[in-house]
């Protein structure tokens, strides 16, 4: 089945491109949620005059995440967590716990926008990506401090 996209998809296309995709997922999840349409004379002649909306849309989507990249990368987040014996964790720090403190700060991110290759189960400071448009990530400074405890601060060098 061809489809021509109208939202970019990932690992699938961008906007405008005509993709081949199984008659059921374009059928049952592209077409229904307005992500695509079917690529035939009428629809083609429709897109082009939708094409300039749909261009103007995307791009203030992106300028917003861009926005909001700048807000990610001003606002680092720190978690307390609880540690037994050799500074072990008691469980781990996952993408729930950062996007629960992102809005504690009051930046809400979806928890399935944070890139996190595995739980974090260590003390330290992560650089974490945040996937906020598919141009566009942002990254955010993750703390994993010992509960009760601020972060410590580096001490001035002295000269």
């Amino acid at each position: 089945m061809k489809l021509i996209l109208r939202a970019d998809v990932d690992a699938l296309g961008r906007v405008g491109d005509i993709v081949k995709v199984k008659p059921g997922y374009g059928r049952n999840y592209l077409i229904p949620q307005g992500l695509a349409m079917e690529a035939n004379q009428p629809n083609l002649k429709q897109f082009d005059l939708e094409r300039k909306k749909l261009k103007t849309k995307a791009d203030g989507k992106r300028v917003g995440a861009e926005d909001m990249a700048e807000r990610i990368q001003a606002n680092p987040v720190e978690i307390a967590v609880r540690v037994g014996e050799g500074d072990k964790l008691y469980g781990s720090v996952t993408t729930a716990n950062i996007a629960e403190a992102m809005a504690q700060k009051g930046i809400d991110i979806d928890r399935r926008k944070i890139l996190l290759p595995e739980p974090i189960r260590a003390l330290g400071e992560y650089t974490v990506d945040v996937r906020l448009h598919p141009d566009v990530r942002g990254e955010l400074k993750v703390s994993v401090v010992r509960h009760g405890q601020p972060a410590e601060q580096p001490e001035p060098k002295e000269t």
